[in-house]
């Protein structure tokens, strides 16, 4: 089976935490990039009709706890939970 961080599957709606193992980093840019693996399991997600938000490491590092919050709080709003 497919395994969710946080999940609602009554209505299929969940939030994924992105860390670190989950980018590359881009060989000229060094822009972080989204693996393979974590591509295709949100690929599988969304043709099961789920509504995924990510939180990636990099949005959750180096934030108070009132910034993470917030940022949690503006992801559920984005899948509407």
């Amino acid at each position: 089976g497919i395994s969710l961080d946080l999940a609602e599957p009554e209505s299929k709606r969940a939030i994924e935490v992105d860390g670190p193992s989950h980018y590359l980093k881009e060989v000229v840019s060094g822009d972080r990039v989204v693996n393979g693996p974590t591509q295709l399991k949100a690929r599988l997600l969304r043709r099961l009709g789920w509504v995924i938000a990510h939180v990636a490491f990099y949005e959750w590092d180096n934030r108070s706890e009132q910034e993470r919050r917030e940022l949690l709080k503006a992801k559920c709003a984005l899948i509407e939970i």
